[in-house]
């Protein structure tokens, strides 16, 4: 083995290394965007749940003869609700 060889290979072996680099880094942010899909989507099914929740309650309270704002953050809801299930 001459210099010559010994440099070829070092180049060589830096560019695999920076393919692989590379290609390690595209597969951690493709890993995280998955990751930051699954807990958008765990936040979306929890916020419904609370919705439904707050919902019931105000249904609650104006069946109990509490009117008013009560009857106005329903229809809110319900049509924020109903705009949501249509897009």
């Amino acid at each position: 083995m001459n210099a010559e060889t010994i440099l070829s290979a070092a180049a060589l072996l830096g560019a695999v290394g920076a393919i692989l680099g590379g290609l390690f880094a595209a597969y951690s942010w493709y890993q995280k965007q998955n990751k930051q899909d699954e807990d958008i989507k765990a936040m979306k099914e929890e916020m419904c749940l609370l919705t439904y929740g707050v919902l019931a309650c105000l249904k609650g309270l104006k069946e109990m003869g509490r009117n008013g704002s009560v009857t106005e953050a329903i229809d809110k809801i319900e049509k924020h609700m109903n705009q949501e299930a249509h897009k």
